[in-house]
C-alpha cells in the first residue's frame, strides 16, 4: 500500500523542533517523491550540512519498520547510509540519515551501474545477520508459495533487504542500499533473486540476462534450482495480488516481469 507523502514543514511544531535540535536550523528542504514506505522523506539542508529525514506517525501500522531500520543500520556500514539520529516526538517516529549525493541505479542492459550493484550484494552477503527481531523470508512468502514444502528453500540466517527496486539503490563511485523497512532473515541467495525481477522490470532484461547478473553474487551458487523456481512462482503470485484487477503501469510492468520469469523457470 502506498503511503501518502507530506512535507517536513507539516509536522507538528514539537516534532520540527526536535528535528532541529539534531540538525540545527533548517535552511531549506526537498521532499523526495520516490518510495512508498514513509510519510516523511525529505532532504534537509542547514548552514552546516545536510541529512535525509524519513518518518511515520507513531500510530501508523508500519511504524515498526522505522524502528527496525534503526536497529539494523549499525551493521550496514558501507552498504547503507549511516543513521545519524532518531526522534520520537509529538506522535512521530523520525530517522535522520547521511544524505547520499549519488543517483538512482540504472538497471538497463549494459549499464555501468550493474557491476556496482552486484558488488553491493556481494558486500551484503558478507554481513552477519544481527540478533534483532526480523521477519522470516519463509513467513513472508507463506501465502504465495505453490506448495508448503517450497518454504524450506527460503529459510536461512542471512540478512536480506528484499526490495531491490532501482530507486532503493544509490550509486556514485560505489552503490548503497536505502530503505531497509522490510529487512528480513532468510536464505542468502534471495536478494539476488529479488534483483532478477527488478532487472527484468526496470531494465528490460530477458530472464537469461538477469540470471547471469544474479550468478555474479556468490550466494546464488548455493541456490537450489527448485528453490529458484519456487521463488519465481511465489513472486509472480505476490505481484498478482498487488496488481489486482486494474494495475497502474508500474505495477503491470512488475507483474509482467514476474510472470515471465516464472514461466521461464518452469520451462528451463
Amino acid at each position: 500500500m502506498v503511503t501518502t507523502r507530506i512535507p517536513l514543514e507539516d509536522l507538528p511544531l514539537a516534532a520540527l523542533a526536535a528535528v532541529e535540535r539534531q540538525t540545527g536550523p533548517v535552511v531549506r528542504t526537498e521532499t523526495v517523491s520516490q518510495g512508498f514506505n514513509s510519510e516523511i522523506a525529505t532532504r534537509v539542508f542547514t548552514d552546516s550540512g545536510s541529512c535525509f529525514v524519513k518518518g511515520l506517525r507513531a500510530d501508523h501500522k508500519r511504524a515498526w519498520t522505522q524502528r527496525r531500520e534503526a536497529e539494523v543500520n549499525p551493521f550496514l556500514r558501507g552498504i547503507a547510509p549511516g543513521l545519524l539520529w532518531q526522534v520520537d516526538e509529538a506522535g512521530w517516529v523520525l530517522l535522520g540519515f547521511e544524505n547520499l549525493e549519488g543517483r538512482h541505479a540504472d538497471y538497463s542492459a549494459g549499464s555501468p551501474d550493474l557491476p556496482k550493484v552486484a558488488g553491493l550484494l556481494r558486500r551484503l552477503g558478507e554481513v552477519a545477520c544481527p540478533e534483532v527481531e526480523l521477519r522470516q523470508a519463509e513467513q513472508r512468502l507463506e501465502a504465495y508459495a505453490a506448495r508448503p514444502s517450497d518454504l524450506e528453500h527460503f529459510a536461512g540466517r542471512s540478512l536480506l533487504h528484499t526490495d531491490l527496486n532501482d530507486h532503493n539503490v544509490i550509486v556514485d563511485d560505489s552503490a548503497y542500499l536505502v530503505d531497509w523497512a522490510w529487512a528480513t532473515r532468510g536464505a542468502a541467495w534471495l536478494d539476488a533473486a529479488y534483483w532478477v525481477v527488478w532487472l527484468m522490470a526496470a531494465g528490460r532484461h530477458e530472464p537469461e540476462s538477469a540470471e547471469r547478473w544474479a550468478r555474479t553474487v556468490p550466494a546464488w551458487s548455493v541456490a537450489p534450482a527448485d528453490g529458484i523456481t519456487a521463488f519465481a512462482q511465489a513472486t509472480a503470485n505476490v505481484w498478482e495480488e498487488i496488481a489486482g484487477d486494474n494495475p497502474d503501469d508500474w505495477t503491470a510492468r512488475m507483474l509482467d516481469a514476474a510472470r515471465h520469469w516464472a514461466t521461464f523457470r518452469k520451462s528451463a
